[in-house]
């Protein structure tokens, strides 16, 4: 089995996500890996074309990224206090297409995701993440379910 020595972590700041981290944080501790962090910013909709009169598109796309970096800083100030070995990103785009692409770009051994564990109508509505990159990914991929103990 290969080493494991760059992990990539996938963090859209709900629990699944805290989950996923944790499991990823313990498995970097352990091999003396390297973790990234990565926030992938959904691609918003265009709105050039509808009248918003106190926002620039532009300007709006600047202030989610602006929200999500100071959302990255704040977790890792928190969560990663005693673990130097981590990089942290933020990247606009399709969240499977980029983690998928930010995996390959790192050279990471590993992709840990969170999963919400959706069935049914949920999962068609909302789609799964964490499905498409565990189907689409050339790397190995760990799942971590918010409900699992």
């Amino acid at each position: 089995m290969k080493n494991l020595d760059t992990l990539l972590v996938a963090i859209d700041f709900s629990d699944s996500s805290d989950k996923a981290f944790n499991s990823a944080l313990f498995m970097a501790k352990k091999f003396s890996a390297r973790l990234i962090l990565v926030h992938v910013i959904n691609e918003p909709v265009d709105l050039r074309g509808f009248y918003v009169p106190h926002i620039s598109f532009d300007k709006l796309e600047e202030e989610i990224t602006a929200g999500a970096e100071k959302m990255m800083e704040h977790f890792c100030r928190n969560h990663l206090q005693n673990f130097k070995n981590y990089e942290s990103l933020i990247v606009p785009g399709v969240p499977y297409q980029e983690i998928i692409k930010t995996a390959q770009d790192k050279n990471v051994d590993m992709i840990v995701l969170g999963t919400h564990g959706r069935t049914g109508l949920d999962h068609v509505l909302f789609g799964s993440t964490a499905e498409k990159v565990v189907r689409k990914s050339p790397l190995p991929v760990l799942t971590v379910r918010l409900d699992d103990v």
